[in-house]
């Protein structure tokens, strides 16, 4: 295996652009290391090879997927899919729990609201961009020129293009892309393992390695009522994959912050970072006081709390990588090498940047507490689905008013018919669940003025007791009559949700523009300032920080140093039953045990079947459901996984102990044949 640079990309740059080493980074499909892979690996991508896994690839909400047959198929990882599944359930029928398999394709189940995207094209708009900032503009002014030329092409690309076009700030706003995507609208369930095999090992194995985990789902897309016929898919791999092949990672990470000044990394470890995790704890618990009211309450929340659990340990991840003094010298003195580039370029605008973002960020620290209670896109502040429909509707009825391009962003002309459709979902709804959630979040901003306003000496339990006994939100027939009742019906509305939206509307709309012209258009001028100057200084070897847009990636599988050894490359299904039987049905609350169908079956069951493999590539959140292919643009592997080591990785890569941990496109295929006997599937899948 070749040696891998430790550091971080900037670091590395820095130093020397040419040098760089590692097999890391998350690169743009405009912008891809074509002379690093033919250097390191012998392989140059054609541009028919990168269409073709380019246009195979979805996005999912909060993740990534992609075809994998000509009928529209579709694979993902289990805890992408986990919140369809869980909406698709009922006490009745937990498919969480028990799994799921469409006997037919008349069984399979579609999914209220789930949009998938592929990305069709990308447009680089940096120049028309800038050229809308005029030369003495203000920060504050300077955000809303951007935007408001943003928002003009967007428009420009649906109306000539009909697809969904969306902005895409790339190098803290070094560039400025329009990418357009196909929307899928009609995506059903087709099948989904048992939490027990998705998840083997619980939260205790959760970012560790080796691991044992069936962590997939099986959705199809539909159009005009039929199977989706995709232009391209992924075929499933005649090889496999063996120690120390090289892979490539097609998916969409969702965020680092590699490129972030120190003064920005300091305020993550200092400041942001522990109060999300502290908020996390808190609402963590809140969910277990309301799952141990019963079985039914557990099934409701056990996603939410799968979810917290997982982002928890991330975010502890994180942090820890803010701890690792060398890393972090490291960064800080190919911090001051760019300054002193700038300092020495008089026609650089830079130099004052990284000061001004200093100051942006303690005006953050400093309006914390005001901005619990002032969430200003949604009732994400205060927990409630209800208070999140009734800000909707208020908002709605007001920016529909007004020009488009004089509302708030997400009401512009762009987006409103996701914004209304997004209102009409019928998703399961829990009274209960509601008020519980909707106290804890009054209770943690309970300190605030306009929060003790609200409660008025009221408990937040007893205020949210009745706001949510009152209010008729949850039912979306009622929200579609006042959304179509349009201002006039909102103003009328006597519902307690929509009466308490319309009174935190108008203060959220201030600390909104408070943040946007004291932080945000900041932390957006400056942040492209740098990124020309490091522009200038180094050329694009540096690729940008993730986005949650499509990127590609890549790395040989490769074990790594741990434990005063070396950890295995691959785990096998026998070593699945090894480790059931090793910890037996109790341990950790079953954490280890294994489903009924898994053990019936266990004689069919290849056990040197490969299960799942590390491989040192670059990912991060968001690359969950990412397909893993090969040189050939197979389907080898599902990424479901970074190994605990690649936390840190959130601000800076180190090859000699990162790894992204996939499924096994062999154990997949296993599963499906001998366990669950989904003949029809496997078939589909293997092109038969």
């Amino acid at each position: 295996m070749k040696t891998r640079f430790l550091l971080l990309p900037l670091a590395a740059i820095l130093a020397s652009a040419p040098s760089l080493r590692a097999d890391e980074g998350m690169w743009t499909f405009d912008n891809l290391p074509v002379q690093k892979l033919k250097a390191d690996y012998n392989f140059t991508p054609d541009q028919a090879w990168l269409d073709h896994v380019r246009l195979s690839s979805l996005r999912f909400p909060g993740g990534s997927g992609s075809f994998i047959s000509p009928d529209g198929l579709v694979l993902t990882n289990h805890h992408v899919g986990r919140g369809s599944v869980q909406q698709l359930s009922s006490k009745e029928h937990d498919y969480i729990r028990d799994g799921f398999i469409a006997a037919t394709r008349a069984d399979e189940l579609k999914v209220p609201g789930l949009e998938l995207y592929t990305l069709m094209a990308m447009e680089n708009v940096t120049d028309r961009v800038n050229k809308a900032v005029k030369p003495g503009t203000g920060d504050k002014e300077a955000l809303k020129a951007r935007k408001d030329e943003l928002g003009r092409i967007t428009k420009e690309i649906q109306d000539r293009t009909g697809l969904t076009a969306e902005a895409v700030t790339l190098y803290a706003g070094g560039e400025y892309w329009m990418y357009q995507y196909k929307k899928h609208t009609d995506i059903r369930l087709v099948m989904a393992p048992e939490q027990q095999i998705a998840f083997f090992g619980g939260d205790s194995d959760n970012f560790t390695y080796p691991r044992h985990n069936l962590d997939f789902t099986l959705f199809r897309v539909y159009e005009d009522g039929k199977p989706y016929h995709p232009a391209h898919h992924l075929n499933w791999t005649k090889t496999g994959v063996k120690n120390g092949d090289l892979t490539f990672v097609i998916g969409h990470p969702g965020s680092t912050e590699r490129l972030g000044t120190s003064a920005q990394m300091a305020f993550a470890g200092e400041f942001s970072l522990p109060n999300r995790i502290k908020t996390y704890e808190r609402q963590r618990q809140a969910l277990l006081d309301y799952a141990r009211l019963s079985p039914e309450n557990r099934r409701q929340v056990s996603s939410t709390i799968f979810g917290i659990e997982n982002g928890l340990k991330a975010m502890t991840g994180y942090l820890s990588g803010l701890k690792n003094q060398e890393a972090m010298a490291r960064i800080a003195k190919a911090e001051e090498v760019l300054k002193a580039k700038v300092a020495a370029d008089p026609a650089s605008d830079a130099a004052g940047s990284w000061a001004a973002i200093e100051k942006a960020l303690q005006v953050q620290k400093a309006l914390f507490q005001e901005s619990q209670a002032l969430n200003s896109r949604s009732g994400a502040a205060y927990e409630s689905s209800l208070l999140g429909h009734a800000l909707t509707l208020v908002r709605l009825a007001d920016e529909s008013a007004k020009p488009s391009d004089q509302r708030l962003e997400e009401y512009r002309d762009t987006r409103l018919e996701g914004v209304r459709k997004r209102l009409q979902v019928n998703r399961p709804y829990y009274p209960a669940l509601e008020t519980a959630m909707f106290t804890f979040g009054l209770t943690e901003s309970a300190g605030t003025p306009l929060v003790a306003s609200i409660l008025a000496g009221r408990t937040p339990a007893e205020f949210a007791k009745a706001a949510v006994e009152g209010s008729k939100l949850g039912d979306p027939a009622v929200r579609k009559t006042l959304m179509e009742g349009g201002k006039k019906a909102i103003d009328a509305s006597q519902d307690p949700m929509i009466v308490l939206a319309r009174k935190i509307d108008g203060p959220n709309r201030e600390f909104r523009k408070k943040m946007e012209d004291q932080v945000t258009s900041v932390l957006a001028e400056h942040g492209g300032r740098i990124a020309k100057a490091r522009f200038k200084a180094y050329g694009k070897s540096v690729y940008p920080d993730a986005t949650f847009t499509l990127r590609m990636t890549y790395g040989p599988v490769a074990s790594y140093p741990a434990n005063g050894t070396h950890i295995q490359p691959f785990t096998t299904l026998g070593g699945l039953y090894d480790r059931a039987a090793a910890w037996g049905p109790e341990a950790e609350n079953g954490a280890w045990s294994l489903p009924r169908r898994w053990i019936e079956n266990r004689s069919k069951v290849n056990p040197d079947t490969p299960f799942v493999f590390s491989h040192a590539v670059d990912i991060i959140g968001g690359n969950s459901g990412s397909p893993v292919i090969d040189r050939k643009g197979d389907l080898i592997g599902l990424i479901f996984d970074g190994n605990i080591e690649s936390l840190p990785g959130h601000f800076f890569y180190d090859g000699k102990v990162n790894r992204g941990i996939a499924v096994d496109a062999r154990a997949i295929i296993e599963a499906l044949d001998k366990v669950y006997a989904d003949k029809p599937i496997v078939s589909e899948i293997l092109g038969k």
